[in-house]
This record gives C-alpha cells, structure tokens and sequence, in this order.
C-alpha cells in the first residue's frame, strides 16, 4: 500500500503527489484482488489455532454412526449365503460329518451399485361393449401430471433434481438417458422443465408469501445471464433470494428472478411488511422502507471482507474486532441461550466489543484516503454503523446474511454449467423450481421423494399441507 509521507509546507505538486497515491493504491488493490480471484484462496474464513478446534466427542462419534446406519438399513437388500466347501464340513480330529450350526453365522456386508433405471408403465384401458351396439364403455385414463405427456411424476422430478439441485445440463442429461435405454431430446427436457414449473408454481407463490411475514428476512441477489431481455439482445438478468427462519427453525428459501438488478424487487414482495431486512450495503434495498416498516440490519460479513480485501496490515484490529463478535455468538449458542436471554448475553459481552470497534474507527479512517480500499472499508463500517447494531435490538437477528448468500451458490453452480436463461418467463420458472429444492435441502427433506408425491397431488389437494414445511407423504396406493 502506498503512502504519502507527511509534509510541513505548501508545494504545487502535492495535489498531484496524492492523486497518483489514490491511484496507484487503487491499482495495487485491483491486482490483488485479480490474484485472489485466479490463483489464491476463495475462503475468507480466518485461520484458527490447531488448539481450538474441538474434535467431537466419543458419544457424538457414535450417534452420527448410529445414524448413518440406520439411514442405510432403509436401502434393499439381497442376502447371499455362503456354505461351508465339503471337504471341511467334517472334523478333521474324530471325522465327524454332522457339525452343528454355530449361532446366525458371520455377515459380512458389501455394498454395490445398481444404474439407475426407467420403467416403463403400460396402462390397459379395459373396453365393453353392449351386444345392442348402442352402448360402449371405457375405463378411465390413468391420471398425468403433464396432460398429454407421457412421463411421469417421478421422472419430471429426477429431471428437476438433476438440473436445480445436481446443476446438470441438459445435454448431459440427455446422454445419461440414452445410456440406459430411454433416449430423450433436449428441447423435450426443457419443454417438460417449463410445464412442472407451471404446475408447482402455486407452492412457490405461497411460500414466498409465508416467509415475507416472517420477522427477520435475509435477502441478496446475484447475476444470471439471460437471452433475451424483449428486444431480442443478451443482457443480464438477476436471481434474488429470500430466506427467512420459522418459530420452529425451520428455514424457508425463495428465489425470485427479475430482468434487472433495481430495487423494485425487493420493494414489490417485502411491501406491508414489518420487521428486519438483513441485507448487504447495497442500495437498491433502500426503496423496501417506502412501503414498509422494515427495519435495515447490517451483515457483519460484508464489514470485514471490506478489510479483508483491503489487504492492509491497518485493518487487522478491525477483523479480529469482527471475529470477537463471533466468538459471543458461538457462545451463545454452545449455551443454548434464546430470545431474551440471548440478548442479555449479546448486550452484556457483544455492545463493548462493538464500542472499541466504533472508537478504532473514529480514530484510524482520517489516516486513509476516502477512495483507498482501508477507507472505503471505512466509508462502508461508518455509513452501515446503525445497521450493524441491529442485532443488539432483538435475539432474532444475527450476525449477517450468509444464509441468502449460501442460497445463491445453486445459481453461480448452475450458471457455469448451462450458462443463461432464455428470457424473463423461463427465469421465472427457474425460480420455481429453485425455491423448492432449495426450500427441501435446508428442511432435510429429500427433494425427489417431495417433488414425486406432490406432483401427483398439487392438482387435488390444498397447496398449504404441500408446502415443505406441512409436508407428510401420501399413503402407498393399495
């Protein structure tokens, strides 16, 4: 980082002289991050002392094994026994040939894969006829998910897994079908794509509705490239992600495209609302407040990679500020601590951290220029300082947005594989369809057994009791 060595008199050229530090620090701070990007670490987690990392314990090594075990006892399973060869079914001391079995045997268990398959299902409408020939009858159709379609419910719902939660496209879909017998196009898949969208969007709509009610709602928004934005030309779209937590710590995701990156998003769906909107420094967020009563909550994250990326010794104090913040909610939540409580415990240990952080940057930010990457990092902590105290107001808050962010890896996985949308409708479908697996990923849900059972019951049933959080599977068919 460059600095301006101080001066004790007027010169024509120190204007000149601090202008080429700017800019010459803003040109080192660019190629760091351009090695960063390239070649260097993408984790912005801290290095923590091998002393501090806590191994887990004998009785948590042994229900997670439990677990497991019992997750895999669901799967089928085939029993080969395995005799004794003959010459050694007699004793070789007394010659005795009739040796008695010793308890069930030894099971030794290996496990193998079988490909998966596509059965195919023929339905045969039984067809009568009155010996008058005034009178025919036929037995009813079977019931489709897509009408006139010949794919069934399961089969669209590994198609969504595959593209939404697997970030397969679909041309290598295509190539996986054929493999075992079932060669499908892709203009098919993606036809097939739209139309269970279409039918799950009802879901879609009342869980976002569900979860803008809730009290806290983390939002963040990403690019996704789209083909055509009306006029016919390339242009970039923007997935936006809502994620908000119930009273049960359930967590609901919704992803919501819009053909650009303006606060009317937000602004629409977050409209007569109250509670937090926990957010970035983005300023789009702002119009939220035009139609609510939303408060705006500051995402520490974001705070510290601004110093983090700063790449300057200065901004240690503040990152390790930062990481003591951390350290009470880890606490926190070692103790179990909730509501209250855990705001007694965030104001008695968090707002004095929170005050020596306020005094280090009152003290340090005049040592930066404004447009230097320390005092961006500063311009960022001093304008969001309200903001990020949010979380010292109610239990509720936390720390920062990493949840919506987390939510929008699906959306940079899946654009580096099929790369765009085609325009606003199919990004909204995308939408649909991301808002449910996401949804059933942070619920623990499998998404292919809740797509496969309630695309065969969206049509009938109250979309409430489909939603992943009401969700129970119907029972088998006789």
């Amino acid at each position: 980082m460059v600095r301006i060595p101080p001066v004790d008199h007027d010169c024509v050229l120190k204007d000149i002289v601090v202008a080429q530090a700017d800019r010459i620090a803003k040109l080192e701070h660019q190629v760091s991050l351009l090695l960063k990007a390239h070649v260097g670490p993408k984790t912005e987690r801290a290095k923590v002392p091998k002393q501090q990392k806590t191994k887990p314990t004998p009785e948590e090594t042994a229900a997670k094994r439990k677990a497991n075990a019992a997750q895999k006892s669901t799967l089928a399973t085939t029993t080969t026994t395995l005799t004794v060869p003959e010459p050694e079914r007699s004793c070789p001391h007394c010659g005795n040939d009739k040796l008695k079995p010793v308890g069930q045997g030894t099971t030794t268990t290996v496990w193998e894969f079988v490909p998966a398959t596509f059965v195919r299902h023929d339905f045969v409408q039984e067809t009568l006829r009155c010996s008058c020939n005034g009178y025919i009858v036929k037995a009813p159709p079977p019931k489709k998910v897509v009408e006139r379609g010949k794919y069934g419910a399961s089969f669209l719902a590994h198609l969504v897994v595959a593209k939404c939660a697997d970030h397969l496209p679909l041309y290598r879909l295509e190539k996986e079908f054929a493999r075992v017998g079932v060669p499908v196009a892709r203009s098919t898949m993606n036809e097939l794509l739209h139309a269970t969208a279409s039918k799950l969007k009802p879901l879609a709509t009342a869980l976002l509705d569900r979860l803008k009610q809730r009290r806290v709602v983390m939002a963040d928004e990403t690019r996704m490239r789209m083909l055509d934005d009306g006029t016919g030309k390339p242009t970039n779209g923007f997935m936006w992600t809502f994620v908000a937590d119930d009273d049960k710590g359930g967590r609901d995701v919704a992803l919501v495209f819009a053909g650009d990156r303006s606060g009317e998003t937000p602004r629409r769906i977050l409209a007569g609302t109250g509670g937090f909107l926990l957010v970035d420094g983005y300023s789009g967020y702002n119009r939220v407040a035009d139609v609510s009563t939303r408060v705006r909550a500051g995402c520490h994250a974001h705070l510290r990679r601004y110093f983090v990326d700063a790449k300057s010794p200065d901004a240690q104090p503040a990152i390790d500020l930062v990481g003591e913040l951390y350290g009470v909610e880890h606490e926190a939540d070692r103790r179990s601590l909730h509501g209250n409580s855990k705001l007694e415990f965030r104001k008695l240990r968090s707002a004095p951290i929170r005050d020596r952080l306020k005094r280090w940057l009152d003290d340090n930010a005049p040592k930066h220029p404004p447009r230097s990457p320390m005092g961006k990092a500063f311009t960022y902590s001093r304008n969001s300082w309200d903001a990020l105290g949010r979380f010292l107001e109610d239990a509720a808050v936390p720390l920062d947005n990493n949840a919506s962010e987390a939510a929008l890896r699906r959306v940079a996985l899946g654009r580096k594989n099929y790369l765009f949308v085609g325009d606003v409708n199919a990004g909204d479908n995308i939408g649909v369809l991301y808002t449910l697996i996401a949804t059933c990923e942070a619920r623990g849900i499998n998404p292919f057994a809740y797509l496969t059972d309630v695309l065969e019951r969206v049509a009938d049933e109250p979309v409430e009791i489909l939603l992943p959080s009401e969700w129970r599977p119907a029972a088998p068919r006789a």
